[in-house]
């Protein structure tokens, strides 16, 4: 009995001095929550995307015909009313007119609040007939169908993909 007794105290001396593996991992203060998107269009990263203040400095610097590959942040505008075939990004003072790759996906009608967008940004003159259609699209009026008579400047986006902030 007292080497029973003698092994079971040596089992349970062994148990409690068992050595645990060692966790060495330090929280990262700095770990931002996980934010929840809807993709559309080809997968993007949410990672390393331009502000909308830097963007306008980048635009600032283009002329028309200029195209960079870029990826950045904006909070939408207007999306078509018509198919979500286009959509406006504030941009500060300005604002960039963004479509989709081979209107190979569209957004969501009622789509508001951010988004991350990647692909080619440029500086385009988009023709009266352009724009008129756009103001369709967009649910304008008649008279201010007809008001639009000149082209206009823009700061154009051709998107691949598209992250909306759920």
């Amino acid at each position: 009995m007292k080497k029973y007794l003698t092994f079971l105290l040596a089992v349970s001396l062994f148990m409690t001095c068992k050595n645990e593996p060692k966790n060495d991992t330090v929280l990262d203060e700095n770990i931002t929550e996980e934010i929840a998107y809807a993709s559309f269009g080809e997968k993007i990263l949410a990672d390393n995307a331009l502000t909308t203040t830097s963007m306008a400095l980048k635009y600032k610097s283009m002329k028309i015909g200029d195209t960079i590959s870029a990826k950045m942040a904006g909070t939408i505008k207007e999306v078509c009313s018509t198919k979500g075939c286009w959509m406006r990004l504030d941009l500060g003072e300005d604002e960039v007119m963004v479509r989709f790759k081979d209107y190979g996906f569209f957004m969501p009608l009622n789509a508001t609040g951010e988004v991350v967008i990647d692909g080619k940004a440029f500086i385009d003159e988009i023709s009266v007939n352009e724009l008129r259609h756009f103001a369709e699209d967009a649910g304008k009026s008649k008279e201010e169908i007809e008001a639009i008579t000149e082209p206009e400047i823009t700061y154009s986006f051709l998107a691949d993909g598209v992250l909306l902030k759920e």
